[in-house]
């Protein structure tokens, strides 16, 4: 390696140096360069003077908070450990088993797999041929026009929600978000400093938008309005009408729409509505719709979703934010490449009766639980219309001793071991919320758990001596037919019948009056 120095005046004390003159008679210097000993700094500024460390978070991941894992991680949760756990909680569609992806999905992935071109690394924002899938199946709606490099592959529909919210919005900017809504738009938001404004949805009209409070959130700082259509936790569908009426307050405000529609499509038969992309209803106001592969095709775990590009005046391509999705896209190095591999072959070979079936089980899911829920005093639920979730409101004036709906689920759990979310994870104070993808036994059993604790928590209620409502044993169903039998007085029976109900479910002692339908609870 030859090295140049250009030395003035005396040269340094690591250097030597030597004259020589050579044929042409010119005299060259020659530099040599002794060994350096490198000496430690005397002090290091960044060190505390003790060698103490101090390495703390991000001011990010202080201010990342997820209100569900917090709620939870707070609650008394003590299940009755007479009674199997029955969870009403998890948003999962294939935790119970009951519901199974098609098999052309899993023919789609072996595929992939055995292709053996899916191992390596994709473009950040997806495989091209993946990303034209994405835009053919959105493309099935007439009034939707986009191409493959309008679609953003992502690690998931959260994924998608993030980029999106990422892209608009600034620290101490704000969105608008629904009340009762999915946690997470709070959760992303707050991580990066942006605020999160709810606008309320309405329970007496199926959950519409309290449109009038939506408007009076908006203000200089507000970067986009989040709508969940299906809901998650509301089950809502909203109609074009009601959807429209949403656009126009984007419009006359000049904000751009992230649209949620991870369960497009997830619309139960009896609501008589059908799925509108919100995307199809306007040339006017820029849309990032976010949607994938999680609940309809029931493979959440598979984490492929998308963010589709609705942007007809060029308005986000001028703002920079197509650029910037793709950036972002970057810090993740795009979705999962074997899911992209197979998602073609899924998106337009699943056949329509894969859908409707799916459908089907949970719509048939949504009556039951509705038709039994609602003849219990105090509860009050709502039909859902699409998704996999129905909230209950909860009369608290019916149930004394519990201040809120946390206290509710607490009981629940302890007394009967069934498990609900709190609307307080919602956002939302005195419901809970169930979900519909369990089997149809656990759910009659749950309903029946459910049912007898608001007759003992409850102030007034009566209790049923239906034995349909019930889900008994046999030996019970048997003893309490003997003991009917075997009885010469007709208040008798009820009472006999009414406490083989109670010794299977009740977790806490009590006294039945004679010839009335009234219970003395003992709640311990």
């Amino acid at each position: 390696m030859r090295m140049f120095f250009l030395i003035l005046g005396k040269p340094p004390s690591f250097v030597e140096r030597d004259s020589i003159k050579g044929e042409n008679g010119l005299v060259y210097t020659i530099i040599q360069v002794k060994s350096i000993k490198m000496l430690p700094p005397k002090s290091n500024k960044f060190c505390k003077s003790n060698n103490s460390w101090k390495v703390e978070s991000s001011v990010m991941a202080k201010t990342t908070f997820n209100p569900i894992r917090n709620i939870l991680e707070t609650m008394e949760l003590k299940p009755n450990p007479e009674k199997q756990m029955i969870s009403l909680s998890i948003g999962d569609p294939t935790v119970f088993g009951n519901l199974e992806p098609p098999k052309v999905v899993s023919e789609a992935i072996h595929e992939s797999i055995a292709s053996g071109k899916r191992n390596g690394y994709a473009p950040s924002t997806g495989y091209p041929e993946a990303r034209e899938a994405v835009a053919k199946h959105i493309n099935k709606n007439p009034n939707l026009s986009i191409k493959g490099e309008d679609v953003v592959l992502c690690s998931g529909c959260s994924c998608s929600l993030d980029l999106c919210i990422s892209v608009l919005a600034n620290p101490g900017d704000n969105i608008l978000v629904p009340r009762p809504g999915f946690p997470l738009y709070a959760t992303l938001a707050k991580g990066l400093g942006i605020d999160t404004f709810e606008y309320n949805l309405i329970p007496e009209k199926s959950w519409m938008v309290d449109l009038e409070h939506m408007e009076s959130l908006i203000n200089e700082n507000t970067k986009a309005i989040v709508v969940n259509n299906p809901s998650n936790p509301c089950g809502s569908v909203f109609d074009e009408d009601h959807l429209r009426e949403i656009i126009s307050i984007a419009e006359r405000n000049c904000i751009p729409i992230i649209a949620d529609e991870i369960y497009e499509h997830f619309v139960f038969e009896g609501a008589n509505k059908r799925y509108v992309p919100m995307a199809s209803l306007t040339k006017t106001v820029p849309i990032l719709s976010c949607g994938g592969l999680t609940k309809r095709y029931l493979i959440p775990g598979w984490r492929l979703g998308w963010i589709t590009i609705h942007d007809a005046n060029n308005l986000f391509k001028a703002g920079g934010v197509q650029h910037g999705l793709q950036s972002l896209s970057q810090r993740i190095i795009g979705s999962n490449t074997l899911v992209q591999g197979a998602i073609s072959k899924i998106l337009l070979e699943t056949p329509e009766s894969f859908y409707k079936d799916t459908l089907a089980t949970i719509e048939a899911n949504a009556k039951l639980a509705f038709e039994r829920l609602k003849r219990i005093p105090g509860l009050k639920p709502v039909m859902p219309e699409g998704a996999m979730y129905m909230m209950v409101g909860i009369d608290m004036p019916s149930f004394p001793e519990f201040q809120n709906d946390l206290q509710v689920v607490e009981a629940l759990v302890r007394d009967q071991s069934v498990f609900c979310l709190p609307g307080k994870c919602f956002n939302i104070a005195n419901f809970f919320r169930i979900v519909l993808t369990v089997p149809k036994e656990m759910l009659i059993e749950a309903c029946d758990r459910i049912e007898v604790f608001c007759h003992l928590r409850s102030s007034f209620v009566p209790l049923s001596t239906n034995l349909t409502n019930y889900n008994l044993s046999d030996d019970c169903l048997s003893s309490c037919s003997s003991a009917t039998q075997s009885s010469e007085d007709e208040s008798e029976d009820d009472e006999v019948i009414d406490q083989r109900i109670f010794t299977k479910y009740a977790p806490v002692s009590f006294i039945i009056r004679p010839r009335t339908n009234s219970i003395n609870t003992k709640i311990p």
